[in-house]
């Protein structure tokens, strides 16, 4: 009798440093819950130094949770596959107005580069890697990891752009149809977000799958479920955000936290 072991790319396990660095993604966590609890009751003055800094600590977590995890190889085209598409992603918006509607930004988040601020390819990338690993716990095939990851990132949006809008960072020139509730921003800009978020979703999907301790991207996914519903149901007073965003972020995140609980990968 013999024994296989498989070591495809599909079945590598990541294995970590340990000490120290090894909290180092935890740290980064508990900095962007801290800020944007703070962000919620703070007033409008701050709210943009906030923004900005909860998503590069929300980034770092993800990329140094990525890299500690799974190896700098592929923290690193990860890395480049979320900033680089980020970033086109938006270019094209802005100068073609597909797939997003048209919208400008109010010059208010920070260095730009050809016009897009620095900072939103950063929020694509940090988002985009708890959504890709959820998606991979509930499906083996790409397709499905399209899907799913596609649906919870572009659900996530549907608490974004409400309170960015909100904010002033950014404004549609047009709307046209609008989902009931949620005011201001064209029906175009979710369903090009869901377009991009597949898309974005399948490139990733490349990667070779490691199976590793996913607390943190884990822990943040709930946690920007779970608050930004009650952001919006208690303190924005926009009930018809936290409707829609609960109900369809809630189709992967609930089956996905079910999944985690039965089948532990440790």
């Amino acid at each position: 009798m013999s024994v296989r072991i498989y070591t495809g790319p599909h079945s590598d396990r990541g294995r970590g440093p340990a000490g120290w660095i090894a909290y180092l993604p935890w740290a980064l966590v508990a900095l962007t819950i801290v800020g944007q609890i703070v962000w919620v009751l703070t007033s409008d003055g701050a709210r943009t130094a906030l923004t900005i800094l909860t998503v590069v600590t929300f980034f770092l977590a993800s990329a140094t949770h990525a890299f500690i995890s799974r190896g700098a190889g592929w923290a690193i085209g990860y890395l480049a596959i979320t900033l680089a598409f980020g970033w086109a992603i938006e270019r094209i918006g802005l100068t073609t107005s597909f797939p997003f509607g048209l919208y400008e930004y109010a010059g208010t988040l920070g260095p730009t580069l050809f016009g897009v601020p620095i900072v939103i390819p950063l929020a694509w990338s940090m988002m985009a890697y708890p959504c890709l690993l959820a998606a991979q716990r509930l499906s083996t095939t790409r397709v499905g990891v399209a899907l799913i990851g596609g649906l919870v990132l572009a659900a996530w949006d549907l608490f974004l752009d409400p309170q960015m809008v909100g904010e002033g960072y950014w404004t549609w020139s047009q709307t046209g149809w609008e989902l009931p509730g949620i005011d201001g921003i064209p029906l175009q800009n979710f369903l090009g977000w869901l377009l991009a978020s597949i898309v974005l979703m399948w490139i990733l999907d490349l990667l070779p799958r490691k199976v590793a301790g996913d607390g943190v991207p884990t822990v943040m996914l709930v946690w920007i479920y779970l608050s930004n519903v009650l952001a919006n149901a208690v303190f924005f007073d926009r009930p018809g955000v936290a409707l829609w965003g609960a109900v369809a972020m809630g189709i992967v995140v609930v089956p996905f936290l079910w999944r985690v609980w039965s089948q532990p990968q440790w």
